[in-house]
């Protein structure tokens, strides 16, 4: 296992406190709740522009902790970012180092994140829902829509790993 230096601990460490911030800014704010998952991403591919698997994780873990901590009342909001947001920056790095063919990748991580919505439609949404053609057609409308977003998200997300990949480059350098 590859030792990890103090360079990426402090990457780590930067990662978690700032994933934890806009975390807790978008639960608080329910406007900018998405804005803070994305910038939360952003900020967990701090160590992995190192290949810090180890400090990837640990800043995940400590951020989903802490923001539960400072939203415990709020954990419905977490979810999202604790079964997918969270977790896709680390599935894009090892798809891209395992080299898993993108089109492939693309299907199961846009099923993943329609099972993901499902989960959270089923258990926050659908006992307030007052739609009834979106309780009865959820499921495709989640396979539709929401593999349409996540298609975009993807490719923004990595469109941001290179350009986070390009700024630990240059202040590594330095």
């Amino acid at each position: 296992m590859k030792k990890i230096s103090s360079y990426e601990i402090a990457l780590s460490a930067l990662a978690c406190a700032i994933a934890t911030v806009f975390l807790t800014v978008g639960v608080y704010s329910e406007v900018l709740l998405f804005t803070g998952y994305l910038f939360s991403c952003i900020a967990l591919m701090l160590p992995l522009a190192k290949k810090s698997y180890a400090g990837y994780a640990l800043a995940y873990v400590a951020t989903c902790i802490l923001a539960f901590i400072f939203n415990a009342s709020r954990f419905w909001d977490l979810l999202p970012f604790i079964m997918f947001f969270g977790l896709h920056p680390l599935v894009n790095e090892l798809q891209l180092k395992i080299k898993i063919n993108r089109w492939l990748a693309c299907v199961i991580k846009a099923l993943w994140f329609d099972l993901t919505m499902y989960i959270i439609w089923r258990f926050v949404f659908a006992m307030t829902t007052t739609i009834p053609f979106v309780d009865q057609y959820i499921l495709p409308i989640l396979l539709v829509l929401g593999s349409a977003f996540f298609i975009g998200y993807d490719y923004l997300m990595y469109k941001w790993r290179a350009a986070v990949n390009m700024l630990v480059a240059r202040i590594s350098k330095k």
